[in-house]
C-alpha cells in the first residue's frame, strides 16, 4: 500500500510540475527567449520528472527484492521439507499463547499433506501415547521453567497411519516476552523406532553373551582380539584389556604343532568356517581342550569384516567321557580289563587267530577259598589282596596277553599265537608256581593262596568268544574238585560235572526246608584205657531227587554258595540236643564233636549262638568239642585267633582237624587256644606200608604232646595201625576199627555196651 501511494504520488507531482511548466513566461528561458518564469517553471518540472523516475526506481527495486526474498523464503522452505521429508524429521513449531502447534515434516509422521496445525489439547489427547504424555509434560515444564537448557524426551506418538513409533524431541523456547514468559517453543522430532529396535536387540545380544557360559571372541582379519564376554576371561584368565588388540595366538597350546594352528587359520580364512577340539593354553600356563567354532562376519556390502569364534571348555566333559569309557571296559579295583573289554579283545584275537589259522587258549581263574579270607580279614584288604593278586598275575603273563578281572575273585587270562597245549600247561603252571608265594595284603598281613585255573582253547573248544569261557569257567571247577591249587583242560565230560553241580546245587538249596539233612556220630577211644571218650558228629545228605551225596560233594558247594551258616547252625543244634538226651541217659563223660566252617567262624556270630544254646538246652561247656580245619584257621590266624579265644572263654574245647595237610606256623600253632590235634586219615592210611607217613605221624604225636596238646589219629582201620600208634603215644584214635558212623540211637547203644578191650562188630553204612 505504500509503495502504490509513493506512485501515484510521484505521477502526480509529475504531471503538475509538467503543467506548472507550461504556464511560465517564454521571455524567461534563455534558450528559447521565453520568459524567466516559464523557464523556472521548465525547470521545475523537469526535476519533477527526474524525481518521479528515481523514486519509480526505488519502488521497482524494492519490489523486486521483496519478490527475490519471497522466492527465497519459498526456496529455503521447500528445501527444509526435502530435508525433513528425506530424514523422516518433524519440525514443531508451539505458539504457547494461542495454544496451537504447527507441525511440519516426513509424510512417514504426518501423512500426504506433510504438515498440519493442531491445538496442543489435540496434540496432548490424539498424538502422544498415554504411557509417555506424563513424561513428556514434566520435561517440557521443567525447559519452560529453566531447570534445563533443551527439552528433550524419546516417546511414543501416533503416525499417519495411526501406528505408534517412537521419536526423539528435541525443543527449546525461541521467543520470551517483556516479563521472560514464553511465547514461542521450536523444535524438532525424529523416528527412532529402528533405532530402538536395533537398540534392544544389541542389548538382547549383549546380555545373551554375558550370560553365556561359552567364551565367545571377536577376532578381525589380522587375528586380533576385538571383543571379548565375560566367559572368555573366566576361561582363559584373561580379562578384556589384556586381550583387545592381541593375536589370538596368545592362546595356542604347545600340544598342537605350529603347522596345525596353521592350517585352521588357512581353512577359516578360505571357507570363511571352521570346527573342531583344540587345545588351548589359560593365563596361568594351564592348557585344556576346547570345542571351538569360527565363523566369518560380513558387513552390509557383504564383504568379510571379521570372524566370530566361541570357545566351549570341554576338559571336564571329555574327563568324564574317558572315565565313563574306562568304567565301562575297565575294573576300578585292579585296573584290569572288565567282562565287556574282555569279551570285546577276546572277539578280536579269534578273528586274527582265523584269519592266521592259530589258536587262541583262555585261562579262567579263581582264588581258592578267598571269600574266608575276605569274611577274615575284612573287604578292605580282600581288595588288597585282589590288587596284589591281579599285579602277580600280570607280571607272569607276557606283555601283549590280556589279563582281565571278571569280578570278585574271578580273573581271566587270554593267551595269543599259541603254540601248542603243552604250551599253554606250562603257562599254567608258571601262574601257579607264582601264587606259591604270600601275597604282601599290608604291612602286617602277608596271605597265602592258591588258585585254581580252567583252560579251554579256539578252535579246539569253542569258535566264540562266549563258549570259550563258558568251558574254560567249567574246567576251573573241575580243578577246584580234583583239589584246588591245580589246572584242568576243558572237556566234554565236564559239562555233565558242570551240570551235575548245578542240579545239586539247586538241590542243597531245598534241602534244609525238606528235612533232607541228618547226623550220624563216629565214636573214638582212648588208647590208654580203652574208654569211649566221645563222638564226633557227620553231616549226611540224602536228597530226595539225588539219593545220598557225599560230603566231599557238598559241603564245598555249600561253603561256595554260603548255605552252610544255615546248615552249619542247624548241625550245632542238632549235636547240642543229642549230647543233652544221652546225658538224660547216663553218659555224662562223654563229649560231642561238632566240624565248625571258617564262615561260621567270621560271619555267623558262632559265640554268642553257641553261648546262647548252651543256656537254653543246659548242656556243659566242657563236652562240646568244636573242630576246624587246618587250612581254614591258618588262612589269617590272627583274626580267627580271636573268635577262637572267645569260644574258648565259654568253656568248650577246640580240635585241629586234618593236621598235616595244611600250612600250619609252629608259632601261630603255639598261639592258638586249641586242646587237640587230628591226624588226618591220609597219613594213618599208609602207617605201615609208607615209612615216610610213620614219620610224619610220630613226629606230629611229639609235637602235640610238647605243646600240651592232646593227639587224636582218625581212619584207624587195621589192629596194625592202632599198635603203632599206641607204641608212638598217640592219646586217642578214631576209625572203623573202632566204630563206622551211627545215627544218635546206635551210637547211644553202642557206647552204653562198649567194654574196653573189645572191638567194635556193629556194620553201618558210612
Amino acid at each position: 500500500m505504500t509503495l502504490r501511494r509513493d506512485k501515484t504520488w510521484c505521477v502526480r507531482g509529475c504531471a503538475a510540475a509538467v503543467l506548472g511548466g507550461a504556464c511560465m513566461p517564454a521571455a524567461a528561458s534563455p534558450l528559447s527567449g521565453l520568459s524567466a518564469g516559464t523557464v523556472v517553471q521548465l525547470a521545475l518540472a523537469t526535476v519533477a520528472v527526474l524525481l518521479c523516475w528515481l523514486l519509480w526506481r526505488v519502488w521497482n527495486h524494492r519490489r523486486h527484492q521483496e519478490r527475490s526474498l519471497l522466492a527465497e523464503i519459498r526456496q529455503r522452505e521447500e528445501r527444509l521439507n526435502l530435508a525433513l521429508w528425506g530424514s523422516g524429521d518433524e519440525f514443531w513449531d508451539w505458539d504457547i499463547r494461542d495454544n496451537r502447534l504447527y507441525r511440519l515434516g516426513a509424510s512417514q509422521l504426518l501423512g500426504q499433506g506433510s504438515h498440519e496445525e493442531i491445538s496442543t489439547d489435540d496434540w496432548r489427547t490424539h498424538t502422544i501415547h498415554p504411557e509417555d504424555l506424563p513424561r513428556v509434560q514434566k520435561l517440557l515444564q521443567e525447559h519452560i521453567v529453566g531447570h534445563t537448557d533443551v527439552f528433550e524426551s524419546e516417546h511414543r506418538v501416533r503416525n499417519a497411519r495411526g501406528e505408534w513409533i517412537w521419536v526423539r524431541s528435541r525443543g527449546k523456547v525461541v521467543e520470551r516476552d517483556a516479563d521472560g514468559s514464553p511465547l514461542r517453543m521450536a523444535g524438532t522430532a525424529r523416528d527412532i523406532t529402528a533405532i530402538r529396535r536395533a537398540e534392544r536387540e544389541r542389548r538382547v545380544a549383549i546380555e545373551v553373551l554375558r550370560s553365556m557360559s561359552e567364551a565367545v571372541a571377536v577376532i578381525d582379519l589380522d587375528f586380533r582380539f576385538i571383543s571379548v564376554n565375560p566367559a572368555f576371561s573366566r576361561i582363559t584368565g584373561y580379562s578384556e584389556d589384556e586381550v583387545i588388540g592381541q593375536n589370538s595366538r596368545l592362546l595356542d597350546s604347545s600340544q598342537h604343532s605350529a603347522e596345525f594352528y596353521r592350517r585352521v587359520r588357512d581353512v577359516l580364512e578360505r571357507t570363511g568356517h571352521w570346527a573342531g577340539e583344540m587345545w588351548q593354553k589359560r593365563k596361568d600356563g594351564e592348557e585344556f581342550l576346547g570345542w571351538i567354532e569360527m565363523s566369518e562376519v560380513r558387513d552390509a556390502l557383504g564383504q568379510r569384516s571379521h570372524f566370530v569364534a566361541v570357545v566351549n571348555d570341554i576338559t571336564d566333559k571329555k574327563r568324564a567321557e574317558q572315565e565313563l569309557r574306562y568304567l565301562a571296559n575297565y575294573d576300578t579295583l585292579t585296573g584290569l580289563p572288565n567282562r565287556a573289554l574282555l569279551s570285546e579283545r577276546l572277539g578280536r584275537a579269534i578273528v586274527r587267530a582265523r584269519r592266521q589259522e592259530t589258536r587262541v587258549a583262555v585261562l579262567f581263574l579263581d582264588l581258592d577259598r578267598f571269600k574266608d579270607i575276605n569274611d577274615s580279614l575284612g573287604h578292605a584288604a580282600g581288595d588288597r589282596l585282589l590288587k596284589a593278586a591281579a599285579t602277580r598275575l600280570q607280571a607272569t603273563v607276557g606283555a601283549s596277553d590280556t589279563v582281565a578281572r571278571l569280578g570278585g575273585d574271578e580273573f581271566t587270562v587270554v593267551l595269543e599265537d599259541v603254540e601248542s597245549i603243552p604250551a599253554v600247561e606250562r603257562m599254567a603252571r608258571e601262574i601257579l608256581t607264582a601264587f606259591s608265594m604270600p601275597l604282601e595284603v599290608d604291612e602286617r598281613h602277608d596271605v597265602s593262596i592258591t588258585p585254581s585255573l580252567g583252560i579251554s582253547l579256539y578252535p579246539d573248544h569253542g569258535l566264540v568268544p562266549t563258549d570259550l569261557l563258558k568251558f574254560a569257567d567249567t574246567a576251573m571247577y573241575q580243578a577246584k574238585a580234583e583239589g584246588r591249587n591245580t589246572y584242568q583242560i576243558y572237556n566234554e565230560t565236564m559239562d555233565a560235572e558242570s551240570r551235575r553241580r548245578a542240579t545239586i546245587l539247586a538241590s542243597l538249596r531245598k534241602a534244609m526246608d525238606r528235612g533232607e539233612f541228618r547226623l550220624v556220630y563216629q565214636p573214638r577211644m582212648a588208647l590208654a584205657d580203652g574208654r569211649i571218650t566221645g563222638a564226633e558228629s557227620l553231616l549226611r545228605w540224602h536228597s530226595a531227587e539225588l539219593g545220598e551225596i557225599h560230603p566231599s560233594v557238598f559241603v564245598p558247594l555249600a561253603e561256595e554258595s554260603g548255605l552252610i551258616l544255615q546248615i552249619g547252625d542247624w548241625v550245632l543244634s542238632e549235636a547240642l540236643q543229642t549230647l543233652k538226651r544221652w546225658r538224660a541217659h547216663g553218659l555224662t563223660d562223654v563229649s560231642i564233636g561238632v566240624n565248625v566252617s571258617v564262615l561260621q567262624l567270621v560271619r555267623g556270630n558262632l559265640p554268642e549262638k553257641l553261648a546262647r544254646m548252651i543256656e537254653d538246652l543246659g548242656v556243659p561247656a566242657n563236652r562240646i568239642e568244636l573242630e576246624v580245619t587246618e587250612s581254614m584257621v591258618m588262612q589269617n590266624a590272627e583274626q580267627h585267633t580271636s573268635v577262637l579265644n572267645e569260644l574258648r572263654k565259654l568253656g568248650v574245647t577246640l580240635a585241629i582237624d586234618d593236621f598235616g595237610t595244611g600250612y600250619s606256623s609252629l608259632v601261630y600253632l603255639k598261639r592258638l587256644p586249641i586242646d587237640t590235634l587230628k591226624i588226618d586219615k591220609e597219613f594213618i592210611g599208609d602207617l605201615t606200608r609208607d615209612p615216610d607217613d610213620e614219620a610224619i605221624t610220630a613226629t606230629v604225636i611229639t609235637m602235640g604232646h610238647s605243646l600240651g596238646l592232646n593227639v587224636i589219629a582218625e581212619g584207624v582201620e587195621s589192629e596194625q595201625q592202632l599198635s603203632y600208634l599206641r607204641e608212638q603215644g598217640c592219646d586217642e584214635i578214631q576209625g572203623f576199627w573202632l566204630s563206622p558212623p551211627l545215627d544218635a540211637h546206635r551210637c547211644l547203644a553202642f557206647i552204653r555196651s562198649w567194654q574196653p578191650g573189645t572191638v567194635a562188630a556193629i556194620p553201618a553204612p558210612y
